[in-house]
């Protein structure tokens, strides 16, 4: 169980393209934590859509999964703010599978006893 954690922990976070990834989002959920508490607008900001963009397609998927417990939960924020970390998790571990692929070729995709 601690391989398989220390694996997955290395595929999200220790690679290159995962860290490049990771910083752009953290780049972008502060641009808009300083769009929303510091800049006044007089209708809604669009800032909140380049974290969207960056967790796209995961967080689609994350918010349809949402509505099978109906509209409000899928909006809400409760919901919302979690998904969003498990969207950029997901994308940062496919982002290191896909990295590992092309380090090491299509053996590194089969399990070990294949």
């Amino acid at each position: 169980m601690h391989a398989r954690l220390t694996s997955l922990a290395q595929l999200t976070f220790g690679n290159l393209a995962s860290r490049i990834y990771l910083a752009l989002v953290v780049a972008a959920a502060l641009f808009v934590s300083v769009d929303t508490l510091f800049v006044h607008h007089e209708d809604a900001s669009m800032a909140g859509i380049w974290l969207f963009l960056l967790t796209a397609p995961t967080i689609f998927a994350l918010m349809a999964l949402g509505t099978v417990f109906g509209e409000g939960v899928a909006e809400s924020a409760a919901f919302l703010y979690p998904a969003l970390v498990v969207a950029v998790l997901v994308q940062a571990c496919a982002l290191g599978l896909f990295v590992r692929l092309l380090r090491d070729g299509p053996q590194a995709a089969r399990p070990h006893g294949a």
